[in-house]
């Protein structure tokens, strides 16, 4: 793979995480002005969930730029269950 597209990758990746990190900064919002402890437990997860994505796409992209032929799912798999989990907690929380 040749620079352009594991620069292109590690900017989506990175775009992700950012979107992530906004997500959880409004959940915070939410959180402090219910003032309920149990309100806090999607933003640790949503928190959990940016660090994720931030660890695994600085993995994916420094893998896409020293191995010629790298493996599409395996280092993405984690990112995608932390993923899942703050989704359907957040969901959940939301909801009640």
């Amino acid at each position: 793979m040749n620079g352009a597209q594991a620069e292109r990758t590690g900017l989506a990746w990175r775009r992700t995480t950012l979107s992530a990190t906004a997500c959880t900064v409004f959940l915070l919002g939410a959180a402090v002005r219910n003032e309920g402890a149990w309100d806090f437990v999607p933003v640790g997860l949503a928190a959990l969930t940016a660090l994720a994505l931030a660890v695994v796409g600085r993995h994916r992209e420094r893998s896409l730029r020293t191995d010629p032929e790298p493996t599409a799912l395996k280092p993405v798999l984690p990112a995608m269950v932390a993923t899942l989990c703050c989704a359907t907690a957040v969901s959940l929380f939301v909801t009640y």
